[in-house]
């Protein structure tokens, strides 16, 4: 299995390598795109079917990366060659290409295609902008390993269709939901306070439209995450907002326990980790009016346009005012959350695991998962 030490990818493939311990699986886990930190590497460690082997390749949506991702190609089949695993799991595309030995699953969790076209606008869906062409190379890779696949898996419906229209059409695919451990994230004393939490200069999180209606709510507003973007621009956070900075997993769990509601208005969220989180939490969720959030949450949350910041005051102000219809929006957010179990994640891709195995008359025995 493959996955990058820099997103979210990092947190899916852990959970999901836990959750299949159960299974009898073992699984090799190939990281690009930075050294993992000393707290990746202790959480690898506790995982004792994982084994961690670690590069520093660019992964494919980085700048001027091709001649890493053909490097880190060959180190991958080098992987291959040595483990010998029953399944291929890429959580990226460009590798999918690869002459692998073992049946490939290609599971895709964002692409820069989706992103540029829920960020910047439809023109991007079309081909059509002049900033497009950088992303050529990335558009024929990419395509060429989801077209390679055996399999395709994303974590929403939203998510598979939007790599069918960029990208397809898709071979055989499917939808198969993320999932957390309960037991890391249990409600605590609520407080009157809002929290939110991402990039803080990603306009796809768009973390940056609860900071600027901040001043015009009843409650507190504390967000977490990077200020600095890639480019080194530094986003200044009014006075009204508490930041909480670059914080752990377990500090955030903590901060969420406290929080009475999350509000993530995201532009671009293909399934949204932090959201499943706060509602294990016990957080009342005020989500972005998109279609992968809508797909997940249902009636479990509140949506607002990701433009509309007079619509983000009056549905937060609203939950404020209102505290039993706040407590009964939490307890819907957290059954719902329940419900998106690792356990659960995990039979399925099992499932998914045991089909192409068995499409080549073998027992499964080892997964390796390649995530960039």
């Amino acid at each position: 299995m493959t996955a990058d030490t820099v997103g979210g990818v990092w947190t899916h493939a852990m959970e999901l390598a836990q959750a299949l311990d159960s299974f009898g699986h073992e699984v090799v886990l190939a990281t690009m795109g930075s050294p993992a930190t000393p707290r990746q590497r202790a959480e690898a460690q506790t995982r004792p079917n994982v084994t961690l082997v670690e590069s520093t390749f660019k992964l494919e949506w980085m700048r001027d990366p091709w001649d890493d991702v053909d490097r880190a190609g060959d180190w991958l089949l080098g992987l291959e060659a040595e483990h010998r695993p029953d399944v291929v799991h890429l959580n990226g595309y460009a590798h999918g290409a690869l002459p692998w030995q073992a049946p490939l699953l290609v599971a895709g969790h964002s692409c820069v295609r989706s992103w540029l076209a829920a960020v910047r606008g439809t023109s991007y869906s079309r081909d059509v902008s002049p900033e497009w062409a950088e992303w050529t190379e990335y558009t024929r890779r990419a395509r060429a390993g989801l077209n390679a696949a055996a399999l395709v898996v994303a974590p929403t419906r939203a998510m598979l269709d939007a790599l069918d229209e960029h990208y397809g059409p898709l071979g055989p695919s499917e939808v198969i939901l993320n999932g957390r451990q309960a037991r890391r994230f249990t409600p605590g004393r609520k407080e009157p306070l809002i929290l939110s939490a991402g990039r803080l200069w990603d306009e796809a999180k768009n973390v940056g439209m609860l900071a600027r209606v901040a001043a015009d709510l009843p409650w507190p507003v504390a967000v977490a995450g990077s200020v600095e973007s890639p480019d080194g621009a530094i986003v200044d956070l009014p006075s009204s907002v508490r930041w909480l900075g670059q914080v752990s997993s377990p500090s955030l769990a903590s901060w969420m326990a406290r929080a009475s509601i999350y509000a993530l208005p995201a532009r671009y969220e293909p399934f949204g980790l932090s959201a499943l989180e706060a509602a294990l939490c016990g957080c009342a969720l005020v989500l972005g009016d998109i279609p992968s959030l809508c797909e997940v949450w249902g009636d479990a949350a509140l949506f607002v346009s990701p433009a509309d910041d007079d619509a983000l005051v009056a549905t937060i102000r609203g939950l404020c005012d209102d505290p039993v219809r706040l407590r009964a929006l939490a307890r819907r957010a957290r059954s719902r959350a329940v419900e998106l179990s690792a356990q659960r994640m995990a039979v399925q891709y099992a499932h998914a695991y045991e089909r192409l195995v068995a499409s080549r008359h073998t027992t499964p025995a080892e997964v390796v998962a390649c995530a960039s």
